[in-house]
């Protein structure tokens, strides 16, 4: 007899999962495509791949807050499918342009731009629409499930993606994600989500305020959320700028760097697997332990250690990230009400992303000044430091799960 997980025998959770995972899939390959249709097809600069994700990513952090009323407001996956259609049609147009060699760098901003707004509605509806159609003591499979697809495509698109972006055009690849979203939103459009979760009669500014109240009531939220701050900050602008510079200097080039990556994603599916079962009573107190060892990687790198000892610290920093990931996820939708769910995941991604534009910004000019053994040291100290922080609070301690899962 085949065995199936408990959350995918729930019809609702089955169309999610093959929505978001078709879907992620398309996104895994977009990337690579959009970076090669910069620097080749339109003979730009590695900055202005910057500027186009930039573009992308500050309509995301402006409308979050916004994505999260609404996500709250209707029925979620109404919202979820909408979103889906405007990223594909979005996609569909930049793949158009860039097959029929007409593409220019502003129009892929601009597109880009619409792209990042619709995900902003898309991400807190997503996360708030799971407590919905699955049990709630199902909750952990549920997440670890849609994580464990996540990053398995992450790895399989990328590579799909560079193999198509090498023997077509970009823009194929383009068209491929455009068709991914539009799959994902009829998947949605099937969905039957329980009446009675509607908030009626409010203003988006009054929901804001409610919302913002409510996220500051629970202080192992706003606690967590200022930890992933600045953690986030620190550790995406050391490695990203500064970890590729120290693998070409001393690890091996580009190969190199992408075995690294690689070794964390395998780090994050493996983890996915093992989380499906395992589930840690105090679950905010593992989560929280569980990320100080992300600190071995730019420890790492900070000598640079021999490739075989930085790969490893990366898996290690793979699996520390997936229990904090799926932890703190069903903490979330056990903890806070379903009709705020969305708002508060919003305000979750704002306060975590906010500052790591910043960390991109400064980690060249300070690994500049202060070189890059201190750089990434300071990085690995503000990681553990603000986990250890926030393990005073008793809110982190001793939160507990409310009932304990079957057997799956």
């Amino acid at each position: 007899m085949t065995f199936v997980p408990a959350p995918l025998r729930a019809r609702d959770f089955r169309l999610l999962f093959a929505g978001r995972t078709v879907s992620m899939f398309g996104s895994a390959m977009a990337p690579v495509a959009l970076a090669f249709a910069i620097l080749n097809t339109l003979h730009g600069r590695a900055t202005d791949v910057g500027y186009v994700l930039a573009a992308r990513q500050i309509p995301v952090i402006v409308l979050l807050l916004v994505g999260g009323v609404w996500g709250d407001r209707l029925p979620r996956h109404q919202v979820m499918v909408v979103s889906n259609a405007i990223s594909g049609t979005s996609q569909a147009f930049v793949a158009a342009l860039l097959l029929s060699g007409h593409a220019r760098l502003w129009e892929i901003g601009a597109l880009a731009a619409v792209n990042g707004a619709s995900s902003a509605f898309f991400v807190p509806a997503s996360s708030g629409v799971i407590p919905q159609i699955v049990e709630t003591q199902l909750l952990q499979p549920a997440n670890a499930l849609l994580r464990l697809s996540m990053n398995a495509t992450n790895i399989i698109g990328a590579a799909i993606g560079g193999v198509l972006v090498a023997a077509t055009n970009p823009g194929t690849a383009i068209a491929i994600d455009a068709g991914t979203f539009t799959f994902a939103a009829l998947m949605f459009t099937r969905m039957r989500l329980p009446a009675g979760l509607r908030i009626e009669g409010s203003t988006v500014l009054h929901e804001l305020r409610e919302g913002w109240h409510d996220f500051w009531s629970r202080t192992w939220l706003w606690a967590i959320v200022l930890q992933f701050t600045v953690v986030l900050a620190a550790l995406t602008g050391s490695m990203m700028v500064l970890g590729p510079v120290v693998a070409k200097a001393h690890l091996g080039g580009a190969a190199a760097w992408g075995a690294i990556l690689t070794a964390q994603s395998v780090g994050l599916v493996l983890t996915g697997a093992v989380m499906l079962r395992w589930r840690p009573q105090r679950m905010l107190l593992v989560a929280t332990v569980a990320m100080i060892p992300t600190a071995a990687l730019p420890l790492a790198l900070a000598r640079p250690e021999p490739l075989v000892a930085v790969i490893a610290a990366s898996f290690v920093g793979g699996v520390s990230l997936e229990i904090f990931g799926v932890l703190w996820q069903t903490t979330m939708q056990q903890e806070i009400p379903a009709h705020m769910l969305s708002r508060m995941t919003s305000y979750d991604a704002l306060g975590s992303w906010a500052l790591m534009p910043l960390g991109l910004v400064v980690a060249g000019p300070v690994g500049a000044a202060i070189g890059y053994q201190a750089t990434f040291i300071g990085a690995a100290a503000i990681d553990v430091g603000a986990a250890l922080l926030v393990l005073l609070s008793r809110d982190v301690r001793q939160l507990s799960r409310r009932t304990l899962a079957p057997e799956i």
